[in-house]
């Protein structure tokens, strides 16, 4: 179960960072989608429990082993993903560098 769903839940962090999602945040933010999918497969085939119910311990070794896993899987995606250089979203950024509301989209024609 464990290979399958790593390698299924590898590909929306794969398109991540193809999109321009990279780097240390967006495997924070991975490692949420990773725990939503185990808990969501545990949950509903019985094999597990909410984790509100696990003891501590247990609870922070699997938060540990998910972070562990969105941080590899990260660095994996994003390592493949910078030859094809910024995905769309980080062109976007850097049309106006900072935090703006009005920069529109990417201009027709932007090359890739």
């Amino acid at each position: 179960m464990h290979f399958g769903q790593g390698a299924l839940i590898g590909v929306p962090r794969s398109v991540m960072a193809h999109s321009g999602l990279r780097g240390p945040q967006t495997s924070a933010m991975f490692a949420v989608v990773r725990l939503t999918n185990d808990q969501i497969l545990e949950n509903a085939t019985g094999v597990g429990a909410p984790p509100p119910t696990w003891p501590r311990r247990e609870l922070v070794v699997d938060l540990l082993h998910k972070a562990a896993f969105a941080l590899a899987t990260g660095l994996a995606a994003d390592l493949l993903a910078a030859p094809s250089g910024p995905g769309p979203g980080q062109r976007h950024a850097n049309l106006r560098p900072g935090r703006h509301a009005d920069v529109g989209r990417l201009p027709v024609g932007v090359p890739s």
